[in-house]
């Protein structure tokens, strides 16, 4: 177990699964008191009892942000009072990515991915901010997306909720930063759980190849630089977004 975190709280979203639940793993076992919450209920359960059996805090909130500021206020309001009273980390990971095109995006879809992906961010983080101030400042990170800024098929939908969150990283940054609270973001590449052992490769290993990694990312990767930006190692780093994606939007892909 390490300390960067120690006697720390945190509320990670969508952390039932993935990324979301490297960061919650990460962070308890660098000390946090942690809320894993997303909306399954048994995957939640899990990383919590895993996250126990490794000395690590933390405690599950069955959470559908689906938008409504109700239901970010009621989280919230939830999860304040499972750590104690106070809330000093926030990481906005919860997400959907349906991937249409756009002459076949329906406004339901359309309504439905901004819900989830910015609205949701929003209201949770405006239901945070002022207790986190008042507590002595805390820390804000949320997840972007290497294709916010590098256009992909197929990707117009998600990419600009993602850019939205970018832009928000920075105007939040502006907002809360004179509050004592901290607003940064990871915008994770093309990251893959580890694959079995003689499994057929994913596609987005196809978008690596050239890129200084030479491989996708894992969510361990994302795990890390979240908790970098989420400790006082990282309390001079305002309005970052960190690219956490193997050199992909950054350097020249060189095609083999």
């Amino acid at each position: 177990m390490g300390e960067r975190l120690r006697n720390k709280t945190a509320l990670v979203t969508g952390s039932t699964s993935n990324i979301g639940q490297a960061i919650a793993e990460a962070f308890a076992a660098e000390g946090a008191h942690v809320i894993v919450s997303g909306r399954h209920r048994e995957r939640g359960t899990q990383v919590v009892e895993g996250i126990r059996a490794s000395g690590g805090r933390a405690d599950f909130l069955v959470a559908d942000l689906d938008g409504s500021a109700e239901a970010s206020r009621d989280l919230a309001d939830r999860a304040r009072e499972a750590l104690g009273g106070r809330i000093d980390i926030l990481v906005n990971n919860a997400g959907v990515y349906p991937a249409p095109d756009t002459l076949t995006t329906d406004e339901d879809t359309f309504d439905r991915v901004y819900a989830v992906n910015v609205k949701a961010p929003f209201f949770l983080t405006a239901a945070i901010v002022p207790g986190m101030s008042e507590s002595g400042g805390g820390s804000i990170v949320n997840l972007g997306s290497w294709i916010a800024r590098l256009g992909v098929p197929r990707g117009a939908l998600y990419s600009s909720t993602k850019g939205a969150m970018e832009t928000l990283t920075r105007a939040w940054a502006a907002e809360f930063g004179p509050m004592g609270v901290r607003v940064n973001a990871v915008s994770p590449g093309v990251i893959l759980p580890p694959a079995p052992e003689g499994s057929e490769p994913h596609p987005g290993e196809l978008m690596m190849q050239g890129t200084p990694a030479g491989g996708v990312g894992t969510p361990d990767a994302i795990a890390h630089a979240a908790v970098w930006l989420a400790g006082d190692e990282a309390a001079f780093v305002h309005g970052t977004v960190v690219d956490v994606d193997g050199g992909r939007t950054g350097v020249a892909v060189i095609a083999a």
